[in-house]
């Protein structure tokens, strides 16, 4: 059996590689050709920066980044490819993004786009090559349960784990996917072994911004694909009292306290919600943010096991940077579920995801929707 769990030798197994141009997809590519394997490089070409590519430093997938993928590629001798996905980014991820603010929601791009170019689309292409697995520079680990199945672990490394993202994973292509870098304990080894591998990337900062927002100004972008999401409406207390005016939906988020130009009140006042069909902007003091119950839609459990109306206990993240906390898990309708947590938590944006953990395994999760103070729930401190 070799590394990567196949029954062959290293040269008779292909895999290939999703090359971003960072350090990390650019390290695995190395490293496993350095092991044997037969490797193929394939970069996507997702959206066109024009002639600002090549000067954005922190950015993924635009044309500095591709030269640099091109170059690793070259310098370890394997194949390599573009592939023109920007068409269908545009669509599943950009146009996905900006509905998303219209409807009040704080996106996930990066998610949907594990969830479709990548994911779906990509590993199509590497079944196409013929390839015996697809592996990426995430963080992640990939782990075989008691009955040989493959499951979703956070990296050994805490701070750099991605598992929130990879909720939407399926369990075929999970079968199908390998995480190189999951096991190491920090960013510091991913760059030894560039450097290793004499890559120039070794030292290449790590992206900060949405790829396709790379000066981060995504107010801006929303704007101009949709420009009805500039428009000023009302910011109203939770008992609809007028506050003030706001400059567009867009300029805000659930749990945002700076930058609402309100004066004279008691206490500070966050955003508690967004109600896009009256454009307004819901403010209130923190205690207003406290919810219990959460509830989402597009439920991925990456086992096929289904919740009954027992439900299940599991650790939920409700956005990518908090730590998880628990809750239980119940069936709503189809593709749906409800979750209690058992203390409340504050800021839960609908447009998130709540991530399911039990330990250190992934079990899947769902898109925010809605959440609520349960009856009679007390408020965390």
């Amino acid at each position: 059996m070799n590394s990567l769990g196949f029954d062959k030798a290293p040269e008779d197994t292909r895999v290939v590689v999703a090359m971003s141009g960072g350090v990390d997809s650019s390290a695995v590519a190395a490293l496993l050709k350095s092991e044997g394997y037969d490797v193929v490089g394939i970069t996507l070409q997702l959206y066109d920066m024009g002639a600002n590519a090549p000067t954005r430093a922190k950015s993924c997938c635009a044309g500095r980044d591709i030269y640099d993928a091109r170059k690793v590629a070259e310098d370890i001798d394997i194949p390599y490819y573009v592939l023109d996905y920007e068409s269908r980014f545009r669509e599943e991820v950009i146009d996905d993004f900006a509905d998303s603010y219209m409807r009040g929601e704080t996106p996930i791009p990066c998610v949907k786009c594990n969830q479709t170019v990548k994911f779906r689309d990509l590993l199509e292409t590497s079944h196409d090559l013929g390839a015996d697995c697809m592996a990426t520079g995430h963080y992640v680990q990939r782990k075989l349960g008691a009955n040989g199945q493959a499951q979703l672990h956070r990296a050994a490394d805490a701070n750099r784990d991605q598992s929130y993202f990879l909720f939407t994973t399926k369990q075929e292509q999970l079968d199908f996917l390998r995480f190189p870098l999951g096991h190491l304990m920090s960013k510091a080894e991913t760059r030894a072994l560039a450097a290793k591998f004499g890559l120039e990337v070794a030292d290449k900062p790590d992206s900060q911004d949405i790829c396709f927002v790379p000066d981060g100004k995504y107010a801006r972008l929303v704007e101009r694909l949709r420009p009805e999401a500039g428009e000023p409406g009302q910011i109203v207390d939770v008992d609809g009292n007028v506050m003030g005016d706001h400059r567009g939906l867009i300029h805000y988020t659930v749990g945002q306290r700076r930058g609402l130009n309100i004066g004279g009140t008691a206490e500070p006042l966050y955003v508690v919600k967004l109600v896009p069909e009256k454009r307004q902007v819901v403010v209130g003091p923190k205690a207003a943010l406290a919810k219990k119950l959460v509830y989402v839609k597009d439920l991925n459990w990456l086992d096929g096991d289904q919740i009954d109306e027992n439900g299940v206990e599991v650790e939920v993240k409700l956005r990518s940077a908090m730590q998880p906390t628990t809750a239980t898990v119940y069936p709503e309708a189809a593709g749906e579920a409800r979750i209690e947590l058992h203390d409340a938590q504050f800021g839960i944006a609908p447009g998130q995801a709540g991530v399911f953990y039990q330990g250190e395994r992934v079990l899947g999760g769902g898109w925010i929707t809605r959440e609520e103070l349960m009856a009679g729930a007390a408020t965390a401190a």
